[in-house]
């Protein structure tokens, strides 16, 4: 806007100056009207004053939570069009991954495990490739296969009772929970699961692999500066009004909208794992989503880890990992981890930082301690 007030401004007494030479010969009414059709002229070939960007946000329910996605942008429709494909991508792998969908690939290969090899979308065997690799990265500790566990502990909005399953059972089923016995076949487009009783469930990754898609999405839509959060895990490309993003680490034992550090980042995910999204507390006991798979029990090392990098669904998946090995054996992970850094509230209430994050990470306060 200021660009173009001020070529008008400009062109103005310059196109005067050359009318005023002769202007003893014309009459003063007809040299007004003259300069005035004139500049009337400028105006109409000066270009329109480009609108103005603004930050638009649009929410939707999906993936058993509240996908997030905000836009610094002047093209309202453009945004609007792109989230909206957004949306629906989400809801698409939803329908493809999920353990409540019928018919979903996740759904068929658990009812196939022991028996048979099932088609399976291409999409569905990236996230199972990608979720092998990181558990060859964390020993085992995440482990897609944890799913042999469902329906004893029970965390899920759609069964949760606050329940503390039989040991006996959690030991009776730990001998499923084995990543290397679920098996790819890119060729024949399958995935099976080799024995009877395993199961798969995709939670720990499949949001991150979505938020990736949608980042494509928006790319390819000539967006540059926006944020996806879905759950924990968030990705943010470009600037906000000409600032990096400036997002916050959750304190673990606060109120929802509390945050103990801050960071400033742009083109790269920074995704969050805790123990007090999905919990429950029983005799002054925390029990939480995050198992421990070699006890079949809510892991006990940490609060909280959040890890920095450029695929969401690698920052989603690892960041499990890292939270069940723990603050020591966690930090030297993400250290020896290309492209990663990574924050972690261990269950002493103890903020470790990896060395990438040292010198750019804000901290607030200090975590409230709780249990």
């Amino acid at each position: 806007m200021a660009v173009a007030r001020a070529g008008v401004a400009l062109a103005d007494p310059t196109f005067y100056n050359r009318w005023t030479v002769s202007s003893f010969a014309i009459r003063p009414a007809i040299a007004f009207a003259i300069i005035a059709a004139a500049s009337l002229a400028c105006n109409r070939h000066a270009p329109p004053p480009a609108p103005r960007a603004q930050l638009i946000e649009r929410t939707h329910q999906t993936m058993g939570t509240e996908v997030r996605v905000t836009v610094w942008a002047s093209d309202a429709a453009r945004v609007e069009t792109a989230v909206s494909a957004v949306f629906h991508e989400f809801d698409r792998l939803d329908a493809m991954m999920s353990v409540w969908k019928d018919g979903s690939d996740i759904v068929r290969l658990n009812a196939a495990a022991g028996e048979r090899a099932v088609p399976v979308a291409a999409e569905t065997r990236e996230v199972l490739h990608i979720a092998h690799q990181i558990s060859e990265q964390t020993d085992g500790r995440f482990d897609v296969t944890f799913a042999a566990l469902s329906g004893l502990w029970k965390f899920d909005y759609q069964d949760k009772d606050n329940s503390i399953p039989d040991r006996k059972e959690i030991a009776k089923r730990l001998p499923l929970i084995n990543y290397r016995d679920l098996e790819l076949d890119d060729r024949a487009g399958t995935a099976e699961l080799k024995r009877k009783g395993m199961r798969v469930n995709l939670g720990g990754i499949g949001k991150g692999y979505a938020v990736d898609r949608a980042v494509d999405i928006l790319r390819r839509s000539g967006l540059r500066d926006f944020m996806i959060q879905a759950g924990g895990d968030m990705y943010v490309a470009g600037l906000r009004d000409g600032r990096p993003w400036r997002l916050g680490i959750r304190d673990p034992r606060g109120p929802a909208d509390r945050i103990f550090a801050a960071l400033d980042l742009t083109d790269g995910t920074f995704s969050t794992s805790g123990d007090y999204e999905r919990f429950f507390m029983k005799d002054g006991r925390r029990y939480h989503h995050i198992l421990d798979l070699s006890i079949g029990e809510p892991a006990r090392l940490s609060r909280s880890v959040t890890l920095v990098t450029e695929r969401a669904v690698i920052a989603d998946a690892l960041a499990k990992g890292v939270f069940i090995l723990g603050p020591d054996a966690g930090m030297a992970l993400i250290e020896r981890t290309p492209g990663v850094q990574g924050v972690i509230v261990s269950a002493k209430n103890e903020v470790s930082i990896s060395s990438g994050l040292r010198q750019r990470l804000i901290l607030l306060a200090p975590p409230t301690d709780a249990p």
